[in-house]
């Protein structure tokens, strides 16, 4: 059923993910597998600290390969035995901040490892199409009051989105140079600001949100009216699951492009109104301040055209912003109570996958 994920495309399919032990790839592993793929996983370990890739244990169900997609032999090596057909690249620095605190280190992540997994593909003889992640921050910031559209012109002022938007460039030239004679099929996809259960990575909302909370403390804000395409992973997943399997169908050869997918425009909001929808769950709520200190610069305005992805893919959206708060909730209340975040995740996957096949 077009614009529905397929259990029947993905189950048995080999597929080969990078950035499993991330908080995005962990959740996509999992979906992979509970679809019946058979997933080859690349990444560094997981961080220190709280991990998705630990609590929902996906290194149980997938082949789980630690090493760096700045290793070129190791990755052509790795993806040469996976036999994959997909690859799913998900591998990145993704952190605004820490781009300002290490910027050769995230151009070298983001900039070369994405080389390096494009010229892995070009080797493989297996792979048929491959979906390179990027980031919505690609774009060159105006501060727009409408949607970026996947033609508007590429850029980013920090090193971060700066090098997404080189990424996206990067598989242009791999795409151009060599997968248009019949080759893989190589897409990328740029989704919005993504939250979920499991994201407990430094300098984002959501954790900031429920570290405040877990010890009392009022959230911190750096820029509460800062205007964000809030939407739940799994809505961004379904997108590249949807893409990749459009890829590999007989007019998949169109497809291999670059695609944007956002919430819907109600749900593009600011930082302080998703905060306070979020603390007003919590009993008592919690409470929020403006960070007085300094900070580097961010986009102040961002949001996503998805009207490629509606109309040709069939792709859109399935939850409200009201229902996504919900369940990102849910997960860190079963966190709290000390729940097992395994089922809890895989509960959410499964219901995800109902709401989708109802609407």
């Amino acid at each position: 059923m077009e614009g529905l994920v397929s259990a029947s495309f993905w189950s048995g399919r080999r597929v080969f993910v990078t950035g499993q032990t991330g908080f995005k790839g962990a959740w996509l592993s999992l979906w992979l597998a509970r679809l019946g793929a058979m997933v080859t996983g690349y990444a560094l370990a997981p961080e220190p600290g709280p991990s998705l890739f630990r609590d929902a244990g996906v290194a149980d169900d997938i082949q789980h390969l630690e090493a760096d997609v700045r290793d070129l032999p190791r990755l052509r090596s790795a993806l040469a035995e996976s036999g994959a057909e997909v690859v799913l690249h998900l591998a990145a620095q993704s952190l605004v901040r820490r781009g300002y605190r290490e910027p050769v280190e995230t151009y070298a992540t983001n900039v070369l490892g994405t080389a390096n997994l494009l010229e892995a593909i070009r080797h493989s003889p297996s792979v048929r199409a491959a979906v390179v992640v990027t980031s919505d921050k690609c774009y060159e910031d105006r501060d727009w009051p409408r949607g970026y559209r996947e033609d508007d012109r590429l850029g980013g002022r920090d090193p971060y989105a700066n090098s997404k938007a080189c990424a996206e460039l990067v598989t242009q030239a791999f795409r151009d140079s060599f997968f248009m004679a019949g080759g893989p099929r190589v897409a990328t996809a740029r989704a919005g600001n993504v939250v979920g259960g499991g994201d407990w990575s430094e300098d984002r909302l959501v954790p900031d949100v429920y570290r405040a909370l877990l010890a009392d403390q009022p959230v911190r804000l750096r820029n509460p009216k800062a205007v964000r395409p809030w939407q739940h992973v799994l809505e961004s997943l379904s997108g590249y699951l949807l893409l990749a399997q459009r890829l590999m169908a007989e007019d998949g050869a169109a497809l291999a492009d670059a695609w944007n997918f956002g919430p819907d425009e109600a749900d593009t909001c600011t930082v302080q109104e998703v905060v306070e929808r979020l603390l007003a769950r919590w009993n008592p709520p919690g409470r929020w301040q403006q960070d007085p200190e300094e900070h580097p610069r961010e986009t102040f305005s961002l949001r996503l055209d998805s009207t490629r992805a509606r109309q040709r893919l069939g792709w859109r959206p399935k939850l409200s912003l009201g229902e996504t708060l919900a369940w990102v909730d849910e997960w860190f209340a079963a966190s709290r109570r000390g729940a097992d975040l395994r089922a809890a995740t895989l509960e959410q996957l499964d219901r995800y996958a109902r709401v989708a096949c109802t609407q």
